[in-house]
């Protein structure tokens, strides 16, 4: 059995879990982004980790990537008619599990293990783990000033310019014993096509984790989240140019460089291989969007093939 532990955040990250979790002889532990996570309505929100686990779960809704299958907004459409904030769109069923996380917080419960009871109960067969149970959070500054991840994200719809980002509580964060383990014994370790800087940055920024998967026997793959320079979803470009870095495969590389071995790129940036490889990485070119499942499945067992 062959131990994949990989940092996954977004749509994107949920993907390549359910490419890896679909093959078999692979063990997969994912460490899932938290900085995404805020409070609504009084209920603790844990968007991408969520979101891994609806997708594993078969339970996603397939159509927008994120939320349930199925699903409804009374309890929403209630809240509006009451005057609260309901930018935040979250469904019926989406309640209940923001309900249940909440209670088993006040009752003492961490983080982790709520993550991985609701996994357990909904029949996903690989871990999800956290990189810390402390409170981390992604601020985004714009003109009008700092904004919580998902203010920028769906309230203000990634339209303001990115002028700084900042991952709150980060410092004192202490990553969980679980994520360390599992990147020690991993065979491999991926990044997945998630954005770099809010998805992937917020996991390795947790004390340790950066020194761990740089430490550990396995070797390190990321696979690019951008194609010919745009993204398939989210605002990466966007904030990769923001904060200097050029908006491709390249820019990628460059702001892994150092702790990745290898990169995989999409076919249609076969022409940035030898650029990239130049900053002393690997490189290997495959199809890299996926839609459907056999897609994902495709992926992963490609990057296998290419780390064998």
């Amino acid at each position: 059995m062959m131990k994949i532990t990989l940092l996954a955040g977004g749509v994107g990250g949920a993907k390549m879990a359910e490419g890896f979790d679909g093959l078999a002889g692979v063990e997969l532990s994912v460490i899932g982004n938290i900085a995404d996570d805020a409070s609504f309505h009084g209920l603790w929100v844990s968007p991408d980790i969520d979101t891994l686990t609806y997708s594993l779960a078969g339970r996603i809704d397939r159509a927008q990537g994120w939320g349930v299958a199925d699903e409804s907004h009374r309890a929403l459409s209630v809240l509006k008619e009451l005057g609260d904030d309901t930018w935040m769109t979250l469904g019926d069923r989406d309640f209940g599990l923001h309900i249940y996380r909440s209670h088993a917080l006040a009752q003492g419960q961490t983080r982790s293990e709520i993550a991985a009871h609701v996994a357990r109960f909904f029949g996903v067969k690989s871990k999800i783990l956290l990189p810390t149970d402390d409170v981390v959070q992604t601020r985004v500054r714009v003109a009008a000033g700092w904004l919580s991840f998902q203010e920028y994200f769906v309230r203000e719809q990634c339209k303001p310019e990115v002028l700084e980002l900042a991952y709150e509580g980060i410092e004192a964060a202490k990553p969980t014993e679980a994520a360390l383990a599992a990147i020690a014994e991993a065979d491999l370790i991926v990044l997945a096509p998630s954005n770099p800087l809010v998805s992937i940055s917020p996991i390795l920024g947790v004390s340790g984790m950066r020194e761990s998967v740089q430490a550990a026997k396995a070797k390190v793959v990321a696979v690019s989240p951008l194609i010919v320079g745009k993204v398939v979803k989210g605002p990466a470009d966007r904030m990769m140019k923001a904060v200097g870095l050029r908006a491709d495969a390249f820019g990628v590389a460059d702001y892994y460089r150092g702790m990745v071995d290898h990169m995989v790129i999409d076919t249609l940036d076969v022409g940035l291989k030898a650029e990239i490889m130049a900053l002393g990485q690997g490189c290997t070119v495959l199809p890299t969007l996926m839609t459907e499942r056999a897609e994902k499945e495709a992926l992963a067992a490609g990057i296998l093939g290419a780390m064998a």
